[in-house]
């Protein structure tokens, strides 16, 4: 009973997360034949850089979500996460301001409206990660998929609107700013705040960073790296190679992330509640784990022989000619994608576990890596395939990392 009910729960997730995802696949089709790969390139490696700095913002305060009791003192940390983030948020751009006033040359590099839009958009993600979060955290997934959705729409519809407008770096940049915060204007009046107690908001923040600091001290850390050793292909393939190929890559890993985005993410929002929970009442998971990873590894096996078969002419057919080397990278990056479609939603288990600074370690592994296949190869292909196979490695080391966290204490 427990276990139709957990891939119900699934199903509900999945359900919005399909119409979430298929949305920009959709979209992409027609911002494929907008933009050239050079605008989609510099636009990739600004958001990139955006993803970067949200995750930095939110302290990690949003994964706790999950761990912190029901009801109020679940509120009390989303709005303690929304001021740790504005506030951070105010930081960034005070350092922002001080680095781009002395050194002119980093942000003569980029147009002056990504420059200007960084901080702001960064600001905007982390707020919808919040909300989007505590959807989760409640089991509230049919508000979850709302949010997903008016997001991926408000986005989607307003690079397209851009596109006719004027096809470049910077509109897409407005356009995705602009969809973010009409996402999160309807996710607050879906699941709204409240009001915080004044006579104890300080004594109520103060607490919540206390109980929670492992997440600032070490999920923050793992997490940041882990940000960039995802945004870091792009950006680094641009430096070194230009922004066509960096505008192809990008458009691979957006719809290699599908999958991801799809099942993955939706059986993360509900895993983490479900094996939460087991593990406090019986200090192990793996029945819960189990059953997750085998579902996950099945239909890895099935994305990974269909793409396999026909990633070349899928991508020349769906984006146009110009694209057809994404295919050819798709093939490279495949078994990368494979494996983080099954880990990444069993991740979790470290913050269960409280494991986070062996997640540390890993992290701080995977950026090494990263960073070294990326910039030691002097030919762009050969780069991408020793990234995808560092990177695929150091997955099977997490899967075995995370089964044993499942199996409790007495591990």
């Amino acid at each position: 009973m427990a276990i139709d009910r957990y891939w119900r729960n699934v199903g509900s997730v999945l359900t919005g997360a399909v119409v979430a995802q298929i949305i920009p696949i959709v979209g992409t089709l027609v911002i494929a034949r907008q933009y050239a790969p050079a605008e989609f390139g510099i636009f990739a490696a600004w958001l990139g850089i955006v993803y970067f700095i949200g995750v930095l913002l939110t302290g990690r305060f949003e994964t706790a979500f999950a761990i912190v009791p029901d009801g109020e003192p679940r509120r009390i940390a989303v709005i303690t996460t929304v001021v740790t983030a504005t506030l951070a948020a105010f930081v960034a751009a005070v350092v922002c301001s001080f680095i781009f006033r002395h050194q002119p040359s980093i942000a003569e590099r980029q147009p002056t409206e990504l420059v200007i839009l960084l901080i702001p958009a960064a600001l905007a993600v982390a707020l919808a990660q919040i909300w989007q979060s505590w959807a989760a955290a409640e089991g509230n997934y049919r508000k979850l998929s709302y949010m997903r959705i008016a997001q991926a729409a408000s986005i989607t519809l307003g690079q397209i609107t851009a596109g006719f407008i004027s096809p470049s770096a910077a509109t897409l940049a407005i356009a995705h700013i602009v969809g973010v915060m009409v996402g999160i204007a309807l996710s607050a009046y879906i699941i709204p705040p409240g009001r915080f107690p004044r006579k104890q908001a300080l004594k109520s923040m103060l607490n919540f960073w206390s109980q929670h600091r492992r997440f600032p001290i070490f999920s923050l850390p793992a997490d940041g790296i882990k940000a960039a050793a995802a945004q870091l292909p792009v950006i680094l393939i641009a430096a070194r190679f230009g922004s066509e190929i960096a505008g192809l890559l990008a458009l691979t890993m957006r719809t290699l992330g599908v999958p991801i985005g799809l099942l993955g993410r939706s059986v993360l929002d509900v895993f983490k509640r479900q094996a939460a929970a087991t593990y406090l009442e019986q200090g192990e998971c793996r029945t819960d784990y189990m059953r997750t990873f085998r579902v996950l590894a099945i239909a890895s096996i099935g994305f990974s022989v269909v793409l396999a078969s026909i990633s070349e002419s899928f991508f020349a057919m769906a984006f146009g000619e110009n694209w057809v080397g994404a295919g050819t990278i798709a093939l490279w990056l495949l078994p990368l994608f494979a494996l983080r479609f099954i880990a990444s939603p069993l991740s979790y288990m470290v913050y269960i576990a409280g494991k986070q600074h062996v997640d540390l370690i890993w992290q701080a592994t995977l950026l090494a890596v990263t960073f070294a296949a990326l910039n030691i190869p002097l030919r762009y292909d050969v780069a991408l395939q020793a990234y995808s196979a560092g990177y695929s490695l150091l997955y099977i080391v997490y899967l075995v990392m995370s089964y044993r966290f499942s199996l409790g204490v007495s591990r």
